[in-house]
Formats: structure tokens, sequence, C-alpha cells
């Protein structure tokens, strides 16, 4: 794989896609231009690698939903993975990001391509321009033990209809109060 050396490539190169594969936990952040940067740990199979310049995942419903409120306003983002049990390695994807929510025509292609999870709230799709590998020499081993199946069990109970209504109260604008058009009226799009 990867040596020491830092190193960027214009596309995700194979061995990165089999390295992304392994990896059990990634995390994401967005950004807008103002305000404040969002980062999110994410699991549970639900990144995709759709091609060399193209990665999706899975967005379940959370206590938040800042990621769609920053990608509507600027589609800034960056996925970082890091290995914790084999050789040290970090990999960033930086690209532009946009979401999809159910009442998109996108929505029922791509979510084909995930396991069916309770809570699934939108999909994130992220064209990917810059690829940047660094050594990860002091990221420390840790054991994959298995998911947690709180969150899946959470939204379980909720079932479809409590899930809108979290979505009614939680998820509609971002903590700096933009919205995260989780419930717009596709018609005024």
């Amino acid at each position: 794989m990867m040596n020491d050396m830092a190193k960027f490539f214009d596309a995700i190169q194979p061995d990165i896609q089999t390295f992304i594969a392994r990896q059990k936990l990634f995390f994401v952040a967005t950004a807008m231009a103002e305000g404040r940067v969002n980062l999110s740990p994410k699991g549970m199979d639900t990144l995709r690698l759709l091609d060399d310049h193209t990665v999706c995942f899975l967005n379940l419903t959370g206590s938040a939903n800042e990621t769609a409120a920053h990608l509507a306003e600027g589609g800034r983002i960056t996925f970082m993975f890091c290995s914790f049990e084999e050789q040290p390695l970090i990999v960033r994807l930086y690209g532009q990001g946009r979401v999809i929510h159910p009442r998109d025509a996108e929505w029922t292609p791509l979510l084909a391509q995930f396991p069916d999870l309770p809570g699934k709230r939108q999909i994130i799709v992220a064209t990917i321009d810059l690829v940047h590998t660094s050594c990860g020499y002091g990221v420390p081993f840790f054991t994959f033990q298995g998911e947690r199946a709180q969150l899946l069990r959470w939204a379980d109970k909720k079932g479809e209809e409590g899930i809108r209504t979290y979505w009614q109260e939680h998820n509609q604008t971002s903590i700096d109060g933009v919205p995260t058009r989780i419930l717009a009226d596709p018609a005024a799009r």
C-alpha cells in the first residue's frame, strides 16, 4: 500500500478503494462559508464507492442534520478514514457533495446499494476531486468489536411516522439556523 510520505491523487486509486472498503468507521466534515464546521463519525455499512471519483453514504436519522444544511449552502465535503488495526494510514477524500432525499428520482436506485436500515434520512453523494494519504503514525490501535445497535432500535421503535415527526421537530435547521430541506416540498425546488 502507501508508504509513509503524504501523497495526492486526483482519483481514488484501486489500493485506496480496497483500504476504504475494509474500514468500519469513517468521518465526514462539511462547512459553509460562515458558521460552524461539522464533523460526524459514521459506520454501520453505510458507505459506497460508486467509481474512482464518486462516494455516497446513507445518512441515518440523528440528533442533528448539519451535513444536509451545509451541502445545500456550499457543497464542500471531506471524508477521512483511519487505520486502527493494520498498517498505519489516513486517507482523506475532498470534494463537492449533494443531498438525495426520498422524494428525489435518484433515491431508489442509490438506496438499493445499502442494507435496509430503519431511520434512513438522506443519501449524500460526493464527487471527489482530491485524494490525500498520510502516514497515520499518531493513530492508536483499536479493535473493532461490533456495531452499536441503539440507533437502529430507536429508529425501528419510532417507525416511519415517528421518524418523520422527529425530522419535523429536530432536523429542519442546522445549529446555525440554516434550512436542511429535509421536508421541503419537491415542487418548490
